[in-house]
């Protein structure tokens, strides 16, 4: 397998586990949520935790793209 067709494939890695995370957060907010120290910091986690994923995301598209154009 070539670098480039490996590094494609990554990218598509990283959409996928990008995606992951946004289903992944709704459930285990409700379980962070029962931590103490936690309770109140529960918006900037939810910012974090989406914020992953967008990134995930724009970082395996970019990976793609830029494959895709060699």
């Amino acid at each position: 397998m070539d670098k480039q067709r490996l590094k494609f494939y990554y990218g598509i890695i990283l959409i996928v586990v990008g995606i992951a995370v946004f289903i992944r957060v709704p459930h285990v907010i409700p379980q962070i949520e029962t931590i103490e120290f936690f309770k109140n910091k529960i918006g900037i986690i939810k910012f974090c935790s989406y914020f992953i994923g967008f990134l995930l995301v724009l970082a395996g598209s970019i990976r793609m793209v830029k494959n895709h154009k060699k």
